[in-house]
């Protein structure tokens, strides 16, 4: 954990955020700037500062997909995006968001939102 990091942070609990999926590797929140209902960041826990950097990249985006696949159920849509982003915060996070066009619900109904995700990989078996 580097202390600095506001993505560390998040995983050790210090700032609060809206947790949608946790293993032992890799957490899953909601982007606090959503593009559209859902949009999540998923990270891995131990600090990297590239996705390449990552050890488990297998590991890693098996944690994506799995995020992706809830969001096409609670979006009405199978359009789903993926950017691989790094500019903002120096921590490797993916974005994971429903097509904004297509997207069904409110982007900024943040608890709702994260519920929903969570419900729907519970049922899956995915919420680990």
């Amino acid at each position: 954990m580097k202390e600095e990091c506001i993505f560390c942070k998040i995983v050790s609990g210090e700032i609060p955020s809206y947790k949608v999926y946790e293993d032992e590797k890799y957490l899953a929140f909601l982007d606090i700037r959503p593009l559209s209902a859902g949009h999540t960041l998923v990270i891995p826990k131990e600090h990297a500062r590239w996705v390449w950097d990552v050890a488990d990249t297998e590991g890693y985006f098996n944690a994506v997909r799995k995020v992706a696949h809830a969001l096409q159920k609670i979006s009405g849509t199978d359009e789903v995006h993926m950017k691989v982003v790094g500019e903002e915060v120096e921590h490797a996070h993916v974005w994971v968001y429903p097509a904004p066009d297509k997207a069904k619900g409110d982007k900024n109904a943040f608890e709702a939102n994260a519920e929903k995700i969570r419900r729907v990989l519970a049922e899956s078996g995915d919420s680990r």
